[in-house]
């Protein structure tokens, strides 16, 4: 192969089915924010666009297909749009910011919100999966320093639970779910993930501490130690936090 060869361009096919594909993406999210059902019709898009219906197909398989990659277009936006907010050395309260953003997006993203997080059969969708491992990794840095009483992926369920069903209700109807019922919420979901390291010790000192240390080490590692060993550690701790709810202790 000569370097003129290694180095072509990709072919005016894939060149176009990519910008096809984003083309269908976009107009397929301008209809669903437009139809009044959260529905759409695959000709609908294929005419916004000026292609064919088996042009959609062999890009997407079905319309559940689309709406698929509709649902993860719109996790990558939510993604972009949280990398850009600021981390401070607050953990906690940029997890309080975490959940009024999280919000935000709902309400000035409706129909696409619901396409995310709405269950819908056999759909192959990561966007929700990939929004909970964004707040674990949040909830991670609360346990880091203490300030979780509970297991980040326990906590991470909860929290996401009541924040998507407060915006579900505040899309569909806003006046019987003001704003000040998304804040009541926020503080009840956090009371029960959330403590003062100097309340946790009183409860429960050991399990507080190998809960913590193994947030640590998720997020730092220890260079003192073989990863034979730090696998080893990690089975401990996470066995002395786990034995709190058997023993009340």
């Amino acid at each position: 192969m000569t370097p003129a060869e290694k180095t072509a361009p990709r072919s005016p096919r894939a060149d176009d089915d990519s910008a096809l594909r984003t083309a269908m993406l976009q107009a397929a999210e301008r209809l669903l924010a437009e139809s009044t059902d959260n529905d759409i019709a695959t000709r609908a898009v294929c005419e916004a666009v000026g292609a064919t219906q088996p042009r959609l197909y062999r890009l997407f398989g079905d319309k559940r297909g689309l709406l698929d990659a509709v649902a993860d277009a719109g996790f990558e936006r939510y993604a972009r749009h949280k990398a850009q907010l600021e981390q401070t050395a607050d953990p906690v309260a940029d997890l309080y910011v975490g959940w009024d953003d999280h919000m935000a997006f709902a309400m000035a993203n409706p129909a696409l919100y619901q396409l995310m997080f709405t269950p819908r059969p056999r759909s192959h969708s990561q966007a929700r999966t990939r929004i909970l491992e964004l707040l674990g990794a949040a909830l991670l840095r609360c346990s880091a320093v203490g300030a979780l009483k509970v297991e980040v992926d326990q906590a991470a369920q909860l929290i996401l639970s009541a924040n998507v069903g407060v915006a579900f209700n505040r899309i569909a109807q806003p006046g019987l779910f003001p704003e000040s019922l998304s804040h009541q919420a926020r503080d009840a979901v956090f009371g029960a993930v959330l403590t003062e390291p100097a309340t946790s010790v009183l409860e429960h000192p050991i399990s507080d501490a190998a809960r913590q240390l193994h947030s640590q080490l998720a997020l730092n590692g220890s260079g003192a130690l073989e990863s034979e060993e730090t696998s080893l550690l990690v089975r401990w701790l996470e066995r002395i936090v786990k034995d709190v709810p058997r023993s009340g202790k």
